[in-house]
Parts: structure tokens; C-alpha cells; sequence
């Protein structure tokens, strides 16, 4: 019978404390699959929607595996955009906070060249990458992969789909250690069985599929309406279920922009996001999107730390240094003692949070 809990895998317990620390305690269908079959060492080609945790998935056997005495890249990552690049390297730093010595780097288009190979000479164990620019970097002779022992494609139906199956082999064909590769993929399309036809050596073949379960946890609503209906329905649902931040997909490129006009013209703070824009823009803009999240955070939170017994002093902001990622620091003054019955004892606080 497979492990559902995280506790349960044989791994460093500094990545358990860290699945701890997000409020991971359960792990999803595509988990408990995947991971024992890396932690062995196996190849894996595992189907499963968007959003069932993934990243996860590979995550925690690449970090498992990771020798931090070597000082070289020992797994490498290819991801189809830069965004979900950015993502998994986010991702993978929160499962290292508590091992500081395994380091991650991510590159991808538009940025430095420059700035990249400088970060790279500060050394990396593993590395996320778009393929494009990762194969830069090699032809540069910016970066050695002669330490690679495991690769994995993540949303590799989408990446060989945009063009990127040349690239794809040539990278794979350079890592002559690699003795691992794994596929992530929401579909199983013929370039990604060609792919693993070349590369992998009987692959664990799973399959997860978009069950109730598996979904994100999201409430999902369709209102039918005319062109210029669809700002004062946005506008009025926002208020309606008073959104802080929201995000409008649309479908070209003028949509956007234009929808992003009219909404700022009804006094919303807007921001456009295309594929036209400069890499440092959209990255701009981005980092803007998401550094409202701790005064969101501390909004929610501020009946719990009044319970706890504090009241917030301060709030720091800082950028990680080499990295485009802020943090924040808050500073609690203890007003008064803590009830004897906190702390609680682990998981309850996940089912029953503080109101």
C-alpha cells in the first residue's frame, strides 16, 4: 500500500521539515507515484493534470539526491516558459530553506547573459532552465553539465509542442552521466514518446487522472455576456467578493491592453502582460503583482496574532541577493503571554486556523 504522508518517505528529514513548514502533510496522487520510483533511481513518464503538485513530485527525489560537497550542477530541470521556470526554482528553494548548502538557479531569455554566467560561476546543484537559453549558455561554454546525473522535462508536451524538440536532444545528448530521466507531461504526445523511446530506460509509466481530487480547489463560474458588458461584470464582481488582486486572461493582444486601460480608468490599479513585453517588464510587473501578498497576509493574520498575544511592529522588505526574489521580514511585539493551550499540536492548526 503506497505512504500518503510525507513524514513517511525516506528522505532528509530537513526536506520533511520543509513540506512541514508550507503545510504539506498529505501527498497528492502524483506523490505518492512518482516519488518512490525516483528515490530508487528509476526513469519515470507520468501524465497528470496542471496543478495536481508536480513539482513536488520531482522536487524533493532531485533534492534527495543532491551531493552538496560537489561543487557542480548535478540535476538539471527544462521548463517551456520562463515563467513556469521562475516557478520551479521558487518552488525549490522553499523545499531547501532549511538545507542552505543545496543552491538553485534558474535561467532563461531575456535577461543578462552576462548576469547569468557570473551566477553560474558562483556554482548551482541544480538548474532550471528554458531550453533556448540554456543551449546559449552552452555553446558559451558558461556551463558544465559534465556532473548532470538526472534530467527532468517538465510540462514536456508543451515544450516539444513549441518547437523545442531539436534543442531538447541536444541537451540531453551532451549530459553523457546522466543515468536518470523523467518526464512530466498532461498529455502523452508522440514527440514525448519519441523522447523517451531515446532516452530512457524502462520508464515507471503513471498516469493520474483529472478526477474531482486531483483538480485545484478553485470555484469556477460562467457568466454569458456581450464585449461591453465585460468591464462593468468585472468591476462589480470584484466588489462583490471584495478581490484585492485578481487577474483577466484575454485573448489577444489588444484585449489586454485594452481591458487594462478601461479598468484603470475606473480607478483600478492596472498593469498589462504580453508576449511582446521585455523579459525585465514582465518580471517588473510580476514582482509588483506579488509583493502586495504579505500586507494581504498580515491583514488575515491580524486577529491570530492578537490572539497569540502580539501586535506587528514593523514590516522589512528585501530582495534575495542574485536573485529576482523578494522576502519579507515581520517584527512581532509580544504584548502579553501566549494561552497554555497554543502551540497546538501538528496538523490542527491547517484544519482549524485561527479566525
Amino acid at each position: 500500500m503506497e505512504q500518503s504522508s510525507f513524514s513517511a518517505l525516506p528522505v532528509n528529514p530537513k526536506i520533511l521539515q520543509a513540506t512541514e513548514a508550507l503545510g504539506f502533510h498529505e501527498m497528492t496522487e502524483i506523490q505518492q507515484k512518482a516519488i518512490p520510483p525516483m528515490l530508487e533511481g528509476k526513469d519515470v513518464i507520468a501524465k497528470a493534470p496542471t496543478g495536481t503538485g508536480k513539482t513536488c513530485a520531482f522536487g524533493i527525489p532531485l533534492i534527495e539526491q543532491i551531493d552538496p560537497t560537489l561543487s557542480q550542477i548535478q540535476a538539471i530541470i527544462l521548463a517551456p516558459t520562463r515563467e513556469l521556470a521562475t516557478q520551479i526554482c521558487d518552488d525549490l528553494h522553499n523545499l531547501t530553506q532549511f538545507l542552505p548548502e543545496v543552491k538553485t538557479l534558474v535561467v532563461y531569455g531575456g535577461q543578462s547573459m552576462e548576469r547569468q554566467k557570473q551566477l553560474l560561476k558562483k556554482g548551482a546543484h541544480i538548474l532550471v532552465a528554458t531550453p533556448g537559453r540554456l543551449l546559449d549558455l552552452m555553446h558559451h561554454r558558461a556551463v558544465n553539465l559534465q556532473g548532470v546525473k538526472a534530467a527532468v522535462l517538465d510540462e514536456a508536451d508543451k515544450m516539444l509542442d513549441m518547437g523545442f524538440y531539436k534543442d531538447v536532444r541536444k541537451i540531453l545528448d551532451s549530459l553523457k552521466g546522466m543515468k536518470q530521466m523523467c518526464m512530466f507531461s498532461a498529455t502523452i504526445s508522440r514527440e514525448v514518446m519519441d523522447i523517451g523511446w531515446l532516452y530512457q530506460r524502462d520508464p515507471e509509466e503513471i498516469t493520474v487522472l483529472p478526477v474531482q481530487d486531483s483538480e485545484p480547489k478553485i470555484d469556477q463560474y460562467s457568466i454569458r455576456c456581450i464585449g461591453r458588458e465585460k468591464i462593468e461584470i468585472i468591476l462589480r464582481l470584484m466588489k462583490q467578493f471584495e478581490v484585492s488582486r485578481a487577474i483577466v486572461f484575454c485573448n489577444t493582444k489588444y484585449t489586454t491592453g485594452m481591458v487594462s486601460e478601461q479598468l484603470h480608468a475606473n480607478g483600478l490599479n492596472t498593469a498589462c502582460l504580453h508576449g511582446d513585453m521585455r523579459q525585465s517588464e514582465r518580471n517588473k510587473i510580476m514582482e509588483q503583482y506579488k509583493s502586495g501578498k504579505i500586507d494581504e497576509e498580515l491583514s488575515q493574520a491580524e486577529n491570530a496574532v492578537k490572539i497569540l498575544g502580539g501586535k506587528v511592529q514593523d514590516v522589512v522588505k528585501f530582495p534575495l541577493m542574485d536573485t529576482d526574489m523578494d522576502r519579507s521580514f515581520v517584527v512581532i511585539k509580544k504584548m502579553k503571554p501566549t494561552a497554555k493551550k497554543y502551540p497546538r499540536k501538528a496538523g490542527l492548526p491547517a484544519k482549524e486556523p485561527l479566525a
